[in-house]
């Protein structure tokens, strides 16, 4: 199955819908302004409006009048080549991408396999992957850390709910109070900020005194450096358990729910989803984590 996504750019810190680029690749196309708003249906009123206002956030002009008609400026063709240069490149992949957090993602490949959606699986962190699905270069964003839907006010759908563990190399905590004067790994972008956020509430004096961006990084850390500790997700340790040794102190305080923003809504990403809510709960248990329904 081909999917043929509609995209968005992000230009200078401004999202812009590709309505916008339908209306300067007709402009290009008809030299017309006003023949270029009739092939897309809308008013000319409408197409000068949506130009000016892009122009007006950019800080220059994207279309030029001559005695020959209207055409684009070479800001405005600069522009428009990028977004073709994307949109070919979109509407080359045969199957649907799914890009998230470097906890979850193993979970959906193994959703997705169980399922039956042929899909390319990107792992990155948090950010990075909304950063990609804002290029409308993901149709199945994961994120690990809800709070990432709330800043970019994304339509989250909970699938699965995990909790943070205290991670060792041979030391078992009791208290949060053993926690004073120690040193910590921590994991940018991820749910560990709800261990932190714990710990300040709670006055504890700790220190933070290597930062990496994955969790893989942060258990070798852990392990070549004599009492460094760290916090993971307690489904990612479920493979480490002989390895490390995890306190749940701070279990109850960093619950959070793991989700999925759709990004396309093509009939079977929809199914797909429908289903990870659904039967896909069992494998989601099966991964360690806890179930969402």
């Amino acid at each position: 199955m081909k999917f043929h996504p509609s995209l968005n750019l992000k230009i200078k810190g401004e999202i812009f819908n590709y309505r916008l680029f339908e209306a300067l690749a007709e402009i290009t196309s008809t030299w017309s302004q006003r023949e270029a708003a009739k092939k897309l249906g809308i008013s000319h009123a409408v197409l000068n409006r949506r130009i000016r206002n892009a122009e007006a956030k950019l800080g220059f002009k994207l279309v030029e009048t001559t005695g020959a008609g209207s055409g684009l400026t070479p800001q405005g063709m600069v522009i428009l080549e990028e977004y073709q240069r994307y949109l070919k490149r979109l509407n080359e992949r045969e199957v649907p991408i799914i890009c998230g957090g470097p906890v979850a993602i193993g979970l959906m490949d193994q959703l997705s396999r169980n399922y039956g959606l042929e899909a390319e699986i990107h792992t990155t962190d948090d950010l990075n992957a909304i950063k990609m699905a804002e290029m409308d270069l993901v149709d199945i964003l994961v994120l690990d850390d809800p709070v990432h839907a709330f800043m970019y006010e994304l339509d989250l759908i909970p699938i699965a709910r995990d909790d943070l563990v205290l991670v060792s190399d041979g030391e078992y905590f009791n208290t949060v109070d053993e926690l004073n004067c120690r040193n910590f790994v921590e994991v940018i972008h991820s749910a560990q900020r709800l261990a932190w956020n714990t710990l300040d509430q709670l006055r504890v004096d700790y220190e933070i005194k290597e930062v990496c961006s994955s969790p893989h990084n942060a258990l070798k850390s852990v392990k070549n450096e004599k009492n460094l500790l760290t916090f993971q997700n307690r489904s990612f340790m479920s493979p480490f358990t002989n390895s490390f040794t995890v306190s749940d102190i701070l279990a109850r305080d960093t619950s959070h729910v793991i989700g999925i923003v759709l990004y396309n809504q093509k009939d079977e990403i929809k199914d797909f989803s429908k289903f990870i809510q659904g039967r896909g709960q069992k494998i989601i248990e099966e991964w360690g984590f806890k179930r969402i329904d």
